[in-house]
């Protein structure tokens, strides 16, 4: 299990919020001086490896969700879970005369789950200079679009601090379009299209909102341990708001409410934020609490192979739950942030609080395995309703609403909707119109792909044309069913050359690696005996292709187009072992394909885009691909004990000891140099954390265990092609 990211426990415990005072609507101000320096330092993306995450659970009318970061509140979504309605809010504590510090840059911050079965979470901030303590609890209200935080301040010396809050606004995409003032003791903000308002028990006083480096409040602190100026910032900009709270960590703990509230107007926001703090940190938990208790309850027992790991079960239902948006009801993004902890380009730059249609389908399969159907068949609507595009084809990834934010085109994401419907059992003329539309695409476009999963290289890819040909026989299934016999027979015709032609196009028997042939990451050309040059992403060389291996060739076995015995199976896992394997004290990782560039660089230090073949960055071990490997072994027919019981102890174990949540990635058999690098192998890296693709595999694994063999295979597509897992 991983280590805790800035130091030890030290103490402290959690009570119940304070009661507050009621709050009312704010009216007319007479507003503060204009902030100098707009608009400010640009915004960049906060980072994405969270150790917090929740949101009410079946709350509709709670559209926000709270992430947490080293000892801050990081992005809060709102109202849906692809917009970022905040960019972080923490406490900055000062004597007023020779010292202003923030929690995230002066203290040694634990993060602790306080119950396993919700998404509750404390952070507990302990002053390096040991002046103070902070600890901190987190819930949403159920009842309205609000985050409300149990702050606890202690004083370790004696001597009295002064407390402030310190929010940094980001309302939206752009968060470099704010503005920001003080009414009431509130600090209110908006971009003329969402509002945000934090409010405190008790008030705030010397509030300021200013523009970032230029005026704002912590600049102001920094300089002198004093807020000399008060501000309100009219002109849009990057707004950081500041205002003070009666806290001073004497006579004990002393204990007050935040309410961040989220609207369409400063009205609306400010209205959600005090109906929030009015209603009280301690009742809005219990009934967080009793929501995700009831989910719960609802799901299918904990599968014996998983018994050991019941909370990090547990979590990894409650993020797959938690990930899907309230609005657009199915549509459940790839991860509560961006992909990178340092990639910073505000405008460019990917990031994972969007929808994938692979990712949603891995998502799906582990809501089915843990008893979610319903939110199973959410999905599948949401691709067909909001994501399916007329020609039957699906964007790379897009927005909620449909809009595509990459142009990408990756035939796996045409095909998995089909397998997913068949699944699901969705055979009805309906769902048989959505799926005509993406199987004629695929016969029409495949089986070549502009992108493979990995989205960085086309050609003739192992893993997409497994799902094309799975999703090319259910689909012939369901038109058999509607009575279109002729789309059938083409379904059948087409997946099953694709299948004669499968070696040729992705195993070579002139490679490299091994005199016996083995199968590749993807062809450029379709000749898997050229010595075709491919440009490796993210740093990596210009390659023979013959060179490239990647585990997610599996998907063949796991969907049931090629047995798991076939030989060239066999061997090219041992030549993924040698080449892509490594052993840690957690487990035995993978990573994703040779030459990989999509990582920290490799003395541990911050990823960046980098030129191609200068091998800066190396891309390590994904934990979900611990999980691919577990199912191939019961689809191989070994015992759980010899094998994938063990693949499911190294996700569980790899998964972060306080959050409980698997990263995208984890760290390799190699210590990082670099100063302040302190990554151990076989736990989280700096990547997207949580991901919901990892939780939704460990999920799955952990119920083909208990089944002893893969549980999303499709039946029709094993038993015409007359592998192992064809049932009976």
């Amino acid at each position: 299990m991983s280590r805790s990211r800035r130091g030890p426990l030290a103490g402290g415990a959690v009570l119940a919020g304070l009661l507050v005072l009621g709050a009312v609507v704010p009216a007319a101000a007479q507003a503060a001086p204009a902030a100098p320096g707009s608009p400010g330092q640009a915004a960049d993306w906060v980072p994405g490896d969270k150790d917090g995450f929740g949101t009410a659970i079946g709350a509709l009318d709670s559209t926000v969700w709270y992430t947490l970061r080293d000892g801050v509140l990081s992005e809060v979504f709102a109202p849906r879970i692809d917009t970022p309605s905040s960019r972080s809010t923490e406490l900055v504590v000062s004597d007023g005369r020779t010292f202003a510090e923030r929690e995230s840059e002066a203290t040694d911050s634990v993060v602790e789950l306080l119950d396993p079965r919700a998404l509750v979470y404390r952070q507990v901030n302990t002053a390096t200079s040991g002046r103070y303590r902070v600890t901190k609890t987190y819930t949403t209200d159920p009842d309205r679009p609000a985050v409300l935080v149990d702050v606890r301040v202690e004083s370790l010396d004696g001597q009295p601090y002064q407390v402030y809050v310190l929010h940094d606004v980001g309302l939206g995409l752009n968060a470099n379009d704010d503005t920001g003032r003080s009414v009431d003791g509130r600090l209110l903000a908006t971009d003329g299209a969402l509002s945000s308002a934090v409010v405190a028990s008790g008030g705030l006083t010397d509030t300021s909102s200013g523009y970032l480096e230029r005026s704002d409040g912590w600049a102001d602190l920094r300089e002198d341990s004093v807020l000399d100026d008060t501000w309100d910032a009219p002109t849009p900009g990057n707004v950081v708001q500041v205002g003070r709270t009666g806290l001073t960590g004497l006579a004990g703990a002393q204990q007050l409410t935040l309410a961040l509230g989220f609207g369409t107007g400063e009205d609306d926001a400010a209205r959600a934020a005090d109906a929030a703090l009015e209603r009280g940190f301690g009742p809005a938990l219990a009934a967080y609490t009793e929501g995700w208790h009831g989910y719960l309850d609802t799901l299918a027992p904990v599968p014996a192979s998983a018994e050991r790991w019941r909370t990090e079960y547990d979590v990894s239902a409650m993020v797959l739950a938690a990930a899907e948006d309230k609005t657009f009801r199915g549509g459940f993004v790839a991860a509560p942030g961006k992909p990178w902890a340092w990639a910073n380009d505000l405008q460019h730059f990917p990031v994972y609080h969007q929808v994938w249609s692979r990712d949603l389908y891995q998502i799906a399969s582990g809501l089915r395995a843990m008893g979610d159907v319903a939110a199973a068949e959410r999905a599948l609507d949401h691709l067909w309703e909001v994501q399916q595009r007329p020609d039957g084809s699906f964007p790379q990834n897009a927005r909620l609403d449909g809009e595509p934010v990459f142009g990408g085109l990756q035939m796996d994401e045409v095909a998995l909707p089909i397998v997913l419907a068949w699944q699901l059992g969705r055979t009805g003329p309906a769902d048989w119109e959505r799926v005509r539309l993406s199987a004629d695409f695929i016969v029409a476009e495949g089986p070549a792909s502009e992108q493979e999963r990995w989205e960085n290289l086309g050609g003739y890819s192992p893993n997409t044309i497994a799902t094309e040909i799975a999703g090319l026989v259910t689909a012939a299934d369901i038109a058999r069913a509607n009575g279109d016999t002729g789309r059938a027979d083409t379904y059948l015709a087409t997946a099953d050359s694709w299948r004669e032609q499968l070696a040729a196009w992705t195993v070579t028997t002139t490679g490299p690696l091994s005199p016996e042939p083995y199968h590749l990451r993807i062809t450029a050309d379709g000749d898997a005996d050229a010595g075709t040059e491919i440009q490796i992403a993210d740093g990596g060389p210009l390659v023979d292709q013959r060179r490239v291996l990647d585990p997610s060739f599996l998907d063949l076995v796991r969907l049931g187009v090629v047995d798991a015995a076939d030989p060239v199976v066999r061997h090219t896992l041992e030549l993924v072992d040698a080449q892509l394997a490594y052993d840690t004290a957690n487990g035995r990782f993978w990573h994703r394909s040779s030459f990989d560039g999509y990582g920290e660089q490799a003395d541990g230090s911050q990823w960046e885009s980098v030129d191609a073949g200068t091998g800066l960055t190396i891309g390590r071990g994904w934990p979900l691909l611990t999980g691919e490997r577990g199912e191939y072994e019961l689809a191989a027919g070994l015992a759980p004990a010899e094998g994938p019981q063990e693949r499911l102890d190294t996700m569980a174990r790899s998964a972060d000891d306080r959050s409980h949540f698997l990263a995208e990635q984890v760290w390799d058999d190699r210590p990082p140099s670099a100063p302040g690098s302190d990554y151990e192998p076989g736990e989280p890296t700096a990547a997207a954390t949580p991901l919901t693709w990892s939780h939704a595999g460990f999920i799955r694994l952990a119920h083909a265990i208990d089944a002893g063999r893969p549980i999303d295979t499709p039946s029709v597509v094993a038993c015409r092609y007359g592998t192992s897992l064809c049932p009976g």
